[in-house]
This record gives C-alpha cells, structure tokens and sequence, in this order.
C-alpha cells in the first residue's frame, strides 16, 4: 500500500509538472524544444552583455537566424539559435554585470549542447599604450571585486579574518586606501580609516570534482587552442572614425596578458593606474571573470573579445568618450569575432 501512495504521488508530481510548468522548472514541453535545438548541435555559444553590443551581430549580414526555430526563451533569457560564418551558434545577451554574466552562461551550458563559449563587447582601458577602438584579447582574466576588507591597525603582517580556515589568503594582495591620501588644507597627511582591502580568489566547484569540496580560482586561463588561433587576427578591418570625429590611428587587434573584472564602472585615473600596474591589466569590465569562471567550472573552452571603448578616468587627449565610442568599439569587437568564428574548425 505505501509503495502504491508513493507511485501515486510521482505521478501527480509528474502530471503537474507537465501541464503548470510552475516554480521555473523546465517543463516537458520545453524539453522536447530543447532536444531539437540540440539535435542540429553541438553549438559555439556567443555570450553578449548588453543590447548595443548585441545590436551589431544581429544586423550583421554573417548571420542567419534557424529557419524553424530562431529563438528559445528560458528563465527571463532570449537564447537566439542560428549560423554566424557557417558555424552553428546560440547567442544569449546576459545583462551588466557578474551575477547576470555568470546565470546566462550557467544556463547556456546547461541546457544546450555548446563545445565552446565566445564573449565580446566593450571595455575600459587601464593600459595607456593602448587607444580607444582597438580590440583586447587577454589570456588571463580574474575577479578583482572579492575583497577581504582589513580592520583599521592591522596591516599585511596581520593575519585576516577566517584566513586561518582557509577561506581568504594574502596571496594577491592588497589596495591601501591611505596611498592615495589628498594632503589636509594644513599640509598634513592623515591616517585613512579604510585601510586595505586583499583580492581574493573565488571558489569553483568543477564538473569533474568532488561535490561541496572547493577549489580556488584567481586567473582563470582561456582556451589555449582559441588563444592561439586569435593570432590570426592581426589583419582584421577595424573602424576608426565616428561620424567626422576620427581616432588617432587605425585601431588595431591585440592579444594581451590580462583583463580585471567586477561591478564597477572605472572612471578613475588613480585606481586604473592601480590596477595597471598591480595586475598588468588592459581591458577593465564586469562580465568576462564571471563567463570565464562558470566555464571554467563546466570544462568548457572559452575566449574573451574585448574593444575599448576609454581609458578609464582619462588623463590622455581622448578621456572617457565610452557613450561617444561605444558603437565603434562594439562594431570592432564584433568584427573579431566573427573572423575568429570563421577560423574554428567545424
């Protein structure tokens, strides 16, 4: 009898579950939509942040959307289904920031068949050698927005809180606020309350782990395959005017060692400095660590394609144009993308 109420009870669950759809799981008529996308898979899956930048490749004449099913919308997500350069592709435009980066590619390589993750748009720039328009191609990405906010009087002799556990370490370093003190009106400098704060790893649980037993993750290395292949790149075209107002030069496509993310907008000449030359960082944004960590965790090759679109804070003859340059910066990185598309092998 109690094996009957337990069979009864599943297929209630089950009945229900098909017909509502409720409570955001993925319901069986969803999963057969799936199984067809998947079917014509594997895809390369194409993770964009926000609509100016996906506005480029949808008008672009490379790509063609499904003929049967163009679009699967999921979770608040609009995953585009279609070909970009003879490749099949699945496209999903995440929304600023970590959290919504990190979900969209979550959700990306868990429902669809993908063998490897592309993420393009726009960034600052923390590296002065470097001008507005041209395109970033790092081989190394971090999260530089997990802090360990020290208590004021401790300083880098002294042990962080819960370090001794194992969840923070002084490894990466630390930003002193007290470095960058303005002088008093009286010429004296003062003791800034707000001390240091350390970088942090983050914690990743990969695919092929153990479940619940962390590991840690500060650089996170894209595709060596893709990271190579991006030397081929050199030669593409690349705008450099906006209307009648024009960049100094031609911009130009180049792999570089690292790019910083996290949910800040960096408008600031003295912490881009910092992060220059603390971290050897060019591109500066707020999505690419996350896409880079979740692939990371799911095993799956991944790059990042990054124009600039400012050198953050300014401090050059070209300050922060972001607003003015971002349809440029977003047309370049676009057309990096897609001639390192049409480098994959099929």
């Amino acid at each position: 009898m109690e094996l009957l109420v337990r069979v009864g009870v599943w297929v209630l669950v089950l009945v229900l579950g098909s017909s509502m759809g409720a409570n955001g799981e993925v319901s069986q008529v969803s999963w057969r939509e799936i199984s067809n996308i998947n079917s014509e898979g594997p895809y390369i899956g194409i993770v964009v942040p926000n609509v100016f930048e996906l506005h480029p490749l949808l008008h672009s004449p490379s790509f063609l959307p499904h003929y049967n099913f163009p679009y699967f919308d999921f979770a608040g997500k609009h995953f585009r289904i279609g070909v970009l350069e003879k490749k099949k592709v699945i496209i999903v435009m995440t929304g600023l920031s970590m959290l919504n980066a990190g979900i969209s590619t979550q959700l990306l390589l868990t429902l669809f068949n993908v063998r490897g993750v592309i993420h393009y748009g726009i960034a600052g720039n923390a590296n002065p050698k470097f001008q507005i328009g041209d395109v970033t191609i790092p081989q190394y990405w971090t999260h530089i927005g997990l802090w360990n906010w020290q208590r004021f009087g401790d300083g880098p002799e002294d042990e962080l809180a819960l370090e001794g556990n194992g969840d923070y370490s002084r490894k990466f370093g630390y930003l002193r606020f007290g470095d960058f003190n303005n002088r008093t009106k009286h010429s004296k400098s003062v003791t800034n309350v707000l001390n240091n704060v350390w970088f942090q790893a983050e914690e990743i649980f990969p695919v092929n782990g153990t479940p619940e037993v962390r590991q840690h993750a500060f650089w996170v290395s894209v595709d060596k395959t893709y990271f190579n292949l991006a030397k081929r790149l050199k030669n593409v075209k690349l705008s450099d005017c906006v209307n009648t107002t024009c960049l100094p030069r031609r911009p130009v496509v180049v792999r570089v060692e690292k790019g910083v993310t996290s949910n800040v907008f960096v408008d600031n000449k003295a912490y881009r400095e910092f992060l220059h030359s603390k971290f050897d960082a060019t591109p500066i944004d707020m999505e690419s660590a996350a896409v880079a960590l979740v692939c990371l965790q799911q095993k799956k090759p991944f790059i990042a394609i990054r124009a600039l679109s400012d050198l953050a804070g300014g401090g050059s003859a070209l300050s922060n144009e972001a607003a003015f340059f971002a349809s440029l910066a977003s047309q370049n990185a676009l057309n990096v993308v897609v001639k390192f598309i049409s480098l994959l092998n099929s």
